[in-house]
């Protein structure tokens, strides 16, 4: 597999819009375009493998599943691991001669969406950075009252900083280093040490990532109750994603009502017991 100038620019524009604001804001761009698990769609349709780049994005999204960005911090850039991560992932299991649905594609996946996710930290911050300067242009057309100068600060400068820092960089790495993905096939054989710690620390990635959803979903001992039957449930009978999803819609209905229960019988204890013949003898 090759990735041409032209896919490779339309990855990098993919790139640039999962992570502007002006997509409608975060809901459509970072948390929706940006994401590993619609990054894969988009990748497998420009690339015209759709099985190997839905694949290769639900692999990577279960490293990053509960990844988020309190105050700016930002551990991995899933812009990158998307558009430059899942492209990458694909020429290499093409080029190892990897079949896309074995262990060992989604292993090999995992792995280089986390190197580059990494690196994409750069990108993340030398997009910010850059949007300072367009923020004090801002605050001096409205200290000069120039209010409709405001559009182009919002809608327009920040175009520069994505073209610098989302276009340019998912361009070349995706068109020279598919280029250099390929031609370590000769010198990373499957068979040889690098290959196979590469699968066995992709095989562990996803650890990382149900561990730190864990840790934000769990509140007491007893959160871990639905996690574990679904878990055994998923493991012993080999359930698909689709019955693991209405699995978890069922959990989802009986804790909603449970707690509807408890708020109503809360309810009713605090109100307080009125009696109308007292009142009437008062």
């Amino acid at each position: 597999m090759t990735i041409s100038w032209l896919q490779a620019a339309i990855l990098g524009l993919f790139a640039s819009l999962s992570s502007m604001p002006g997509m409608g804001g975060s809901s459509i761009g970072n948390y929706t375009l940006g994401r590993p698990l619609v990054g894969g769609l988009v990748c497998g349709i420009i690339l015209g493998d759709l099985k190997t780049g839905i694949i290769c994005g639900v692999a990577m999204q279960l490293v990053y599943i509960a990844l988020v960005t309190p105050g700016g911090t930002v551990s991995a850039d899933v812009r990158a691991v998307s558009y430059i991560g899942i492209p990458l992932a694909m020429v290499a299991i093409h080029a190892q001669g990897i079949a896309a649905d074995s262990s060992e594609a989604a292993n090999l996946a995992k792995s280089m969406g986390t190197l580059v996710g990494t690196i994409g930290t750069v990108l993340f911050y030398g997009t910010a950075t850059l949007n300072l300067a367009w923020q004090h242009i801002g605050w001096r057309a409205v200290e000069k009252g120039e209010f409709k100068r405001l559009y182009t600060v919002d809608w327009g400068l920040p175009w520069i900083s994505h073209m610098l820092f989302s276009f340019l960089p998912t361009l070349i790495m995706c068109k020279l280093g598919a280029s250099a993905v390929t031609a370590l096939q000769e010198a990373l054989p499957m068979d040889g040490l690098a290959m196979k710690t590469l699968f066995t620390v992709g095989s562990l990635l996803p650890c990382v990532g149900i561990a730190i959803l864990l840790k934000q979903i769990v509140e007491k001992v007893t959160d871990f109750i639905p996690f574990f039957v679904g878990f055994t449930l998923a493991a012993s009978l080999g359930l698909n994603l689709v019955s693991c999803a209405v699995i978890s819609l069922i959990f989802a209905f009986l804790f909603y009502e449970i707690d509807m229960v408890r708020q109503r019988g809360a309810g009713a204890v605090s109100e307080p017991d009125y009696d109308d013949d007292d009142e009437e003898d008062i």
